[in-house]
């Protein structure tokens, strides 16, 4: 087995353990030793060589611990240092980096590692690296993952002896909760409670991001009576902590609603991500969170850049711009939207936000982080100054239908199995069909699979099919400002699809046929 079957673009991610699917492990705890290892030795590297010391953390998950400690034993085999953060969020591993420990010495590390696998199934886990310069790419994995190859060459036992990982633990959470107690009460101006007042709920999904209730929010005096499933628990037995889940956003609404709550926050499993919900109940997600932080954004950078992924709404572009901002769609995935965020500062373009529908948002102030704890900063810095969040996106304009439709690929009715070619080919044939329907129009920019513009008479919205960042499925987007508008476009589509039997097409049939 190679270690690349593990690599998910940017991050490590794998089967932990036996579970209901049969899928077979393959995320071991030799993988995380081997990987981990290998990490040490890059990291090294790029440091001169040194002796580097490395941050391990990882969320709720119930093979965590130990792929922790399998971390552990090869970083230290390598000669390097590691200290154990336990369950932690995403973000704080990278802020240990670039911000010093208070149980330290003032020191940060050369680089950090996170054991977790997002929202998904309680079965997986991966891990995601950092050193000081932020999340490792796509071509670093690949690079680490070569490494990890070489050391399980040398050392093939897959047996792995966790008892030399005796490290020192540290509890990173309280720095970094103590950061973001900062940023609030220099944001609020209003002394050392300047929540006092509010009442501010939080569902943790049973991650990591217990913390935010006892750590941050009642020590700047809010009420978090109401708030929910804090204690970890890997087997998530309430609800996915996913903000984009909808039996997780029912949850996280009804608490709000039930508890009377000025404001209700859920994060998803790391906390790299983050969703609200205000007292109307009305849910602060995808366009509607994008808006309320676009405004923040504004009002502290006049003018600036929005970066967001491909599936924002026109509502949302018109509020940008007609709030003194520029919005710039680009491609979906998170790393995609942060790196053409600091791309166009580079050239001079002031762009202070980067954010994707799915809730992974970063500011420039935040080192570019995807932080879903820091976002909800961001809102908490404005209800503590009097602001109704509602108020500021009361202009915002909402589509009147907003749809996805998942094509699976047919694999075996591609012709030399290539899906990125033939993914290719459609987009092409798309394209080119669209030029030559009536009353649709292809935007002067587009950076992302084929968007598709159509007027009043014809859909009165736009649709955007892609290809998936890492499935084996073509998503296709649509929104209408008229009831009935989807289904004009989506008809209209199937006529040009008709015939392409690389897509399973019954997702379209069935959205045409309800």
């Amino acid at each position: 087995m190679s270690y690349s079957n593990l690599q998910n673009g940017s991050d490590i991610r794998g089967i932990a353990m036996d579970n209901e699917t049969g899928a077979s492990v393959n995320l071991t705890n030799k993988a995380s030793k081997d990987l981990a290892g290998a990490f040490s030795k890059w990291l090294s590297k790029r440091n001169d060589n040194k002796k580097v010391k490395i941050a391990l953390g990882r969320d709720s998950r119930l093979t965590g611990e130990a792929l922790l400690k399998a971390a552990a034993a090869g970083i230290i085999a390598q000669g390097h240092e590691v200290c154990d953060f336990g369950i932690a969020s995403t973000p704080a591993m990278f802020m240990s980096t670039v911000l010093a420990s208070d149980e330290e010495d003032a020191a940060t590390f050369d680089g950090s590692i996170m054991i977790t696998a997002s929202h998904l199934p309680y079965y997986r886990n991966g891990l995601k690296f950092f050193t000081k310069e932020g999340g490792l790419e796509k071509g670093d994995i690949k690079e680490l993952t070569e490494l990890a190859d070489k050391i399980l060459a040398e050392d093939p036992d897959e047996s792995v002896d966790t008892s030399i990982a005796d490290i020192k633990s540290i509890n990173f959470m309280d720095t970094y909760a103590s950061y973001l107690q900062k940023k609030i009460r220099d944001g609020v101006g209003k002394g050392d409670k300047p929540l006092e007042g509010l009442h501010i709920i939080v569902d943790a999904g049973n991650g990591a991001g217990g913390f935010y209730v006892t750590k941050v929010l009642e020590p700047l005096g809010a009420d978090t009576s109401g708030s929910q499933f804090l204690t970890p628990d890997g087997r998530f037995p309430n609800h996915i902590p996913n903000p984009e889940n909808k039996e997780a956003a029912e949850s996280i609404k009804k608490a709000t609603l039930d508890s009377k709550a000025d404001l209700g926050i859920i994060f998803d499993t790391d906390v790299d991500r983050a969703g609200a919900v205000l007292p109307s109940g009305k849910t602060l997600t995808r366009n509607d969170l994008i808006a309320v932080l676009s405004m923040i954004a504004l009002s502290e950078h006049p003018g600036t850049t929005i970066v967001t992924d491909s599936v924002t709404s026109d509502g949302l572009h018109d509020f940008i711009e007609a709030h003194g901002g520029k919005h710039k769609r680009f491609k979906r995935g998170y790393r995609n939207v942060i790196d053409e965020s600091i791309r166009l500062n580079n050239e001079g373009i002031d762009s202070q936000l980067a954010i994707e529908t799915s809730g992974h948002g970063a500011f420039k102030e935040n080192y570019f982080l995807d932080d879903g704890a820091y976002l909800m900063v961001k809102l908490l810095i404005e209800m503590g100054k009097g602001k109704k969040l509602e108020e500021m996106i009361k202009d915002l304009s909402e589509p009147c239908e907003s749809d996805e439709i998942r094509f699976p690929v047919c694999a075996d009715k591609i012709e030399g199995g290539d899906l990125q070619s033939n993914g290719d080919r459609i987009l092409k044939m798309l394209e080119e069909a669209a030029g030559k329907v009536e009353g649709w129009s292809l935007p002067e920019s587009n950076y992302e699979g084929v968007r598709v513009n159509t007027d009043k008479d014809h859909g009165d919205g736009w649709l955007l099919l892609r290809k998936s960042l890492h499935e084996p499925i073509m998503p296709l987007n649509i929104e209408s400002n008229t009831k009935g508008g989807n289904l004009i476009m989506a008809t209209k589509l199937k006529e040009i699809l008709a015939g392409e039997d690389t897509l399973d097409q019954s997702p379209l049939d069935a959205f045409i046929g309800k």
